[in-house]
């Protein structure tokens, strides 16, 4: 196998496969405008030079051809010069019509001309290796596709657009200015050193504060790039399945009076006033000895440990049942919501006792989708609990960008005790120095050829 090389044409598919009206491939690379010319007969051709010739930014009429002469498609070329193009190289992008049959045609015959195909995020990769964009804004692209509201869709454009690398950059250069001092001040103990424009001691707080605060927006951008996972709850036959329809406005859930009808987990995503929201219909829990619902039960319990917020679901019409109380005894309070079904039919549940538990409940009829809107308000009321707030401010929605900015304000903890107990300066550089190495990973700036490969090889082709 031959190794890819930087320096090679690649092509790919950027937009999804399947019938559509266009569909795009990407051309990017030093040969990119030979290989078009190769490939792309204007309606007018002048001579075989045609894209080469061509101002950048500007869009071209005509057929893509095999080397038989044969008319593949008919297409719109963009011809895109560097430096001004997404991967800051020489780029051809052709739309043509948007059938699998079409767009592999024109793709193979573009292969066949020079180029190579694209390895997963390769795009985006030499954006990064070009200087483009950092690591952070490279994996934001993948956010950006992946959104699944406009909420979330925003913040990740907020940090393809930098303001998350602006932060880390910036706490990045306070950690560097102290540690150019203190090593100045070791390499040099005869000469004067010109002091720090502020306290060593209260920079290396501040920089531990901005650590903090970007860490804890981290609850909050999981959520947003994720979703909100809410699990619906409760006993057999309460009308858990019918919730989950009444939420989606579809029958996707079987609805019977049988009860343990639903014997997995099932999940949805709605749009919830901008927060994704993943709901999760779980088994009905209770004691059983059948093996399928037994294993159904199993994972409605293990969705219930990692839920955000669970609506417990009871039935009105019914007394509250020992498996109800079973049930309830395996749901945390402060992330469960009450949810009385069933309203449409004669109460007869004495609901005192799971009140004093979980406060006072919504009442609806999912069924008849009664009460709905007061139980989506208070799925939005108690979701700010868990800190559920998008504003201006850059949030961190990457784990692996978590992970570093932890590691980053251990090192800086350490080094700031270190200067506080009066240790020499070789015991703070050295935390400095990770604090400084950890955040450049975050950028790109620091990571490692393995790191950086693991990235990309997680996108999509032609992206």
């Amino acid at each position: 196998m031959v190794k890819a090389s930087f320096a090679d044409t690649i092509a790919a598919i950027s937009t999804p496969l399947g019938e559509g009206g266009l569909g795009v491939i990407r051309i990017s690379g030093a040969q990119a405008l030979s290989i078009g010319d190769q490939v792309f007969r204007p309606r007018k051709k002048v001579d075989d030079s045609y894209l080469s010739q061509a101002a950048s930014h500007t869009i071209h009429y005509g057929h893509i051809v095999g080397t038989n002469g044969e008319v593949i498609d008919e297409v719109l070329v963009s011809v895109l010069r560097a430096p001004r193009t997404y991967t800051r190289e020489d780029t051809v992008e052709i739309s043509c019509h948007g059938g699998i049959v079409s767009l592999r045609r024109v793709l193979q015959t573009i292969l066949a001309a020079g180029a190579r195909l694209a390895e997963p995020g390769e795009f985006t990769k030499r954006a990064f290796l070009n200087g483009r964009i950092d690591l952070a804004q490279a994996e934001a692209v993948i956010d950006i596709i992946r959104a699944k509201t406009e909420k979330s869709q925003r913040i990740a454009l907020q940090t393809l657009q930098g303001d998350l690398s602006k932060k880390i950059d910036f706490l990045r250069e306070q950690l560097m200015k102290i540690l150019m001092y203190l090593e100045a001040a070791i390499d040099f103990p005869e000469d004067e050193i010109p002091p720090l424009d502020t306290d060593l001691g209260q920079t290396l707080v501040q920089v531990e504060t901005g650590l903090e605060q970007l860490i804890d927006s981290a609850k909050t951008g999981r959520i947003y790039r994720e979703g909100l996972a809410l699990v619906i709850a409760g006993k057999p036959n309460v009308g858990k399945s019918s919730l989950l329809n009444a939420f989606l406005d579809e029958e996707r859930a079987i609805v019977t009076g049988i009860p343990g009808t639903t014997r997995d987990v099932l999940e949805e995503y709605i749009n919830l006033q901008g927060l994704p929201l993943k709901i999760i219909d779980t088994a009905g829990i209770r004691s059983t000895t059948e093996e399928v619902e037994l294993l159904g039960v199993e994972r409605s319990k293990k969705a219930i440990q990692e839920a955000d917020l669970i609506l417990f679901v009871v039935d009105t019409s019914a007394e509250v049942s020992t498996e109800d109380w079973d049930v309830a005894k395996q749901l945390p309070t402060e992330k469960t919501l009450l949810v009385a079904n069933k309203v449409d039919k004669t109460s007869r549940g004495d609901l005192s006792g799971l009140v004093e538990r979980f406060g006072q409940p919504i009442y609806l009829s999912a069924y008849q989708r009664i009460g709905l809107n007061e139980l989506v308000e208070a799925i939005i009321t108690k979701a700010a609990l868990v800190d559920v707030t998008a504003g201006d401010e850059a949030l961190v929605t990457n784990m692996r960008h978590v992970d570093a900015l932890r590691r980053a304000k251990e090192s800086v903890e350490i080094a700031k005790e270190s200067h506080e107990s009066g240790m020499a300066a070789d015991f703070v550089t050295i935390d400095l120095r990770d604090a400084v190495t950890t955040l450049g990973e975050i950028t790109g700036d620091t990571a490692s050829d393995d790191l950086i490969e693991r990235i990309f090889a997680s996108f999509c082709i032609g992206k």
